[in-house]
């Protein structure tokens, strides 16, 4: 795809940009972190210490978001995997820290544990449109001292891909650290090849920096390791209920974010990366699922591309509690219309229930969703071969193109066969079982789930995690008791 589905002209794109920056320079932001604060006195921001509110000149503001490098990089233990946006988008990342997961055995909902990990570890390496491991679901049995070990260990065991993840305090970072330097060989290694992303929201909407994650976005960023903040306004509860304020807003919480990046490290690369929704003021519900969020991708995705930084975030949800209807209209809508306005990633894969749920069936069945973008973003090819015009002239009125050889050439390039969507007659789909979209997706599943790992790490490898923890959990691949 050449060109973008567009909400704003280009005119309000420029509007939102200088709104942004009027809230900046005259509103200004609450941060909370005094190092914070510190870096962005020294680099020209106006401080007020009993408010702690930092103002932000437009000359400030400019300067540094120049600095964001064009793309971003993901990087997966196997190199083959790596993937950069936006030149290899549309890529696809797993929807992350889900405190809950439906039982594969039992269907039924319960808390994620560490071993559920290593098995959507295990199906997300298998299933080939997913790009980025953003660690599915929280893992409620982690040790003391655990809490995201516990949840990055098993993802890479069994996954090459790049793995995503966030941390909970400065100590929890180091604790990571130790292990990515054990699995690289050293630290010097690690950091010639840093095979996972860091990812925080530091901007609490509305206008607020918060302590934990933005001391992480510092720390990564003067470290020189991989790291995007997401911004997450909420129309109507975080943010003001129109969704151009929203826009306002929203971007100019990203902007604060991507400057102190580059305040820390300049050329940091980043991601304009988003989960803005517009509440149910019926309930205050949160509304990931409405195509209002999809709407605002749109639109962040137009400002991406006026800062020319690649963009995406939580695209494709759904508040659906099961797999139906609802669940795919949301996120199939939602997911045509980022790919339509340009965004580059999508965190879409796996859960249900607005965040909170994994399920094993959704995410198979956004792979095959994600397999239909990828071929719309590919397009038509068109040349004069491809308009076929002799081989019309060759079939001639009234025949078929069935057993032409141009047909066969082109049968498994030009149109994606899906496995999960059904397109048997009735009389076969019933011979095979009458299995609905959930249930090819969970027979699809359970056979990856069957299959050994491939993606175990040495004995060595592993020799040198145990001696630096030896109270590791096991991280054993095999289906829940």
């Amino acid at each position: 795809m050449s060109s973008f589905a567009t909400l704003l002209t280009q005119e309000q794109v420029e509007r939102v940009h200088d709104a942004s920056l009027e809230v900046l320079e005259n509103v200004g932001l609450l941060v909370r972190l005094p190092r914070a604060r510190e870096i962005f006195a020294a680099h020209g921001c106006k401080l007020d210490s009993e408010t702690n509110y930092v103002k932000f000149p437009r000359a400030v503001i400019e300067k540094y978001r120049k600095m964001i490098p064009h793309s971003f990089t993901f990087r997966g233990r196997d190199p083959q995997f790596d993937r950069t946006i936006p030149q290899d988008r549309p890529i696809l990342v797993t929807g992350s820290s889900a405190p809950d997961i439906i039982d594969p055995l039992t269907g039924r909902e319960r808390r994620a544990r560490s071993d559920d990990i290593s098995r959507i570890a295990h199906l997300v390496n298998a299933l080939v449109s997913y790009d980025v491991f953003s660690i599915s679901t929280l893992a409620d049995d982690a040790p003391e001292g655990q809490f995201t070990l516990a949840r990055l260990y098993p993802a890479l065991k069994y996954c090459m891909k790049p793995i995503r993840v966030t941390t909970k305090d400065t100590e929890d970072i180091h604790i990571i650290l130790k292990l990515l330097y054990a699995i690289a060989g050293s630290e010097a290694a690690y950091m010639e090849r840093p095979f996972v992303t860091h990812h925080y929201c530091p901007v609490v909407s509305p206008l607020t920096m918060d302590t934990l994650s933005t001391e992480a976005i510092i720390f990564f960023s003067e470290k020189g390791l991989p790291v995007y903040p997401s911004i997450v306004p909420n129309a109507g509860l975080t943010s003001p209920m129109s969704m151009a304020g929203t826009l306002a807003q929203g971007n100019a919480e990203f902007l604060v974010a991507a400057v102190l990046m580059q305040m820390c490290r300049e050329g940091t690369p980043t991601i304009y990366a988003s989960l803005p929704t517009v509440a149910d003021m019926r309930s205050g519900a949160y509304a990931s699922g409405g195509i209002e969020c999809a709407m605002l991708h749109m639109a962040f995705a137009q400002m991406a591309r006026f800062y020319d930084v690649p963009s995406g975030g939580y695209i494709g949800l759904t508040n659906s509690k099961v797999l139906d209807a609802q669940a795919g209209y949301e996120t199939g809508m939602s997911a045509v219309a980022g790919l339509l306005g340009g965004a580059d990633m999508y965190n879409l894969g796996g859960l249900i229930d607005a965040l909170k749920t994994f399920h094993f069936a959704k995410a198979v069945i956004d792979d095959e969703i994600m397999q239909m973008l990828k071929r719309m973003k590919r397009g038509i090819a068109f040349s004069e071969e491809e308009l076929a015009l002799d081989v019309i002239a060759e079939v001639k009125p009234g025949g078929s193109f069935l057993m032409s050889p141009n047909t066969i050439k082109h049968m498994k390039s030009e149109a994606l066969l899906t496995k999960i969507a059904d397109r048997d007659a009735r009389s076969i789909w019933e011979r095979k079982g009458s299995l609905d979209a959930q249930g090819h997706a969970m027979k699809r599943a359970n056979e990856i789930l069957s299959k050994p790992s491939t993606t175990l790490f040495s004995d060595e490898v592993e020799g040198r995690i145990r001696a630096e923890f030896p109270e590791l959990i096991p991280a054993v691949l095999e289906m829940p008791h």
